[in-house]
């Protein structure tokens, strides 16, 4: 089965990390461009960053400098690891990987930022 699982959202204070999760089954992430959405309540889903298979990656300019995308060839994990959080961040986070049949999406993890 095809499929991408977020998980590692949680509760935390502003200023503070979280590290998402993407496991991958039925594909390869090292082989495909792999990256990260998310959508805040009552907004769009937008855009967080992306890791290509080559290595590059690309970041939205909201969170350039705090947060990086990376993989685990060996796990077949793609992370997201996030510093200096700000309540703006709070929203569900996906996991997103485009396909030769289209968009795999996973089913999303929260996190909030908050006091």
């Amino acid at each position: 089965q095809v499929q991408l699982v977020e998980s590692g959202g949680g509760l935390v204070q502003p200023g503070g990390s979280l590290r998402l999760s993407c496991a991958a089954s039925g594909i390869i992430v090292s082989g495909n461009p792999m990256a990260w959405y998310r959508q805040a309540p009552g907004k769009e889903r937008e855009f967080v960053a992306a890791l290509f298979t080559r290595g590059t990656t690309n970041y939205a300019d909201s969170v350039k400098g705090r947060f990086t995308i990376s993989r685990e060839n060996a796990k077949n994990t793609v992370y997201l690891q996030m510093n200096s959080l700000k309540p703006e961040d709070t929203a569900v986070y996906y996991c997103k990987t485009a396909l030769r049949t289209g968009e795999l999406w996973g089913q999303g993890t929260l996190v909030t930022v908050s006091s």
